[in-house]
């Protein structure tokens, strides 16, 4: 269906949601940020979260993140109110689950839209909302041998 309007860049697409997954393979940039490509849009903000080797003073070893089986709605959810609230031209987000070691890529989310202060607004708001609400939690490990869950 065409959108009558004068400048149709300026609308939400759609459907802005491209990708949207929870895996416990490697997350690729290149996948994301490909997803998001649209032609329409003319900023592209994408974070990137990374397991650090540190938590509060202590060092971590590694991690692995648990997903309850709701998370995939939810994080369909977190999306689809992104894409609601800003002028969503694509949006993707993956979140790995299992076993990371430090330096591995966590989380990626991405957005395009028609101009970067939205794009960078809206990226916030997705990364915000999915460690907010989406349930996944995070099990560190440090070096000293002691454990932690967390809750995201």
């Amino acid at each position: 269906m065409a959108h009558t309007h004068d400048h149709p860049g300026e609308l939400a697409a759609d459907d802005p949601i491209r990708l949207l997954a929870i895996r416990e393979t490697p997350l690729s940039l290149d996948e994301v940020f490909a997803a998001v490509g649209d032609d329409a849009a003319g900023g592209t903000a994408l974070f990137v979260g990374t397991v650090r080797d540190h938590d509060g003073g202590t060092d971590v070893s590694g991690l692995g993140y648990s997903a309850h089986p709701s998370a995939e709605a939810e994080l369909r959810r977190v999306a689809e109110k992104t894409a609601a609230d800003f002028p969503v031209r694509a949006l993707a987000a993956v979140h790995r689950v299992g076993e990371l070691a430090v330096g591995d890529l966590a989380v990626v989310v991405a957005v395009s839209c028609p101009h970067r202060a939205e794009a960078f607004e809206a990226c916030r708001r997705l990364i915000d909302d999915l460690k907010r609400e989406v349930p996944i939690w995070k099990h560190q490990k440090f070096a000293d041998g002691t454990e932690e869950w967390v809750g995201m």
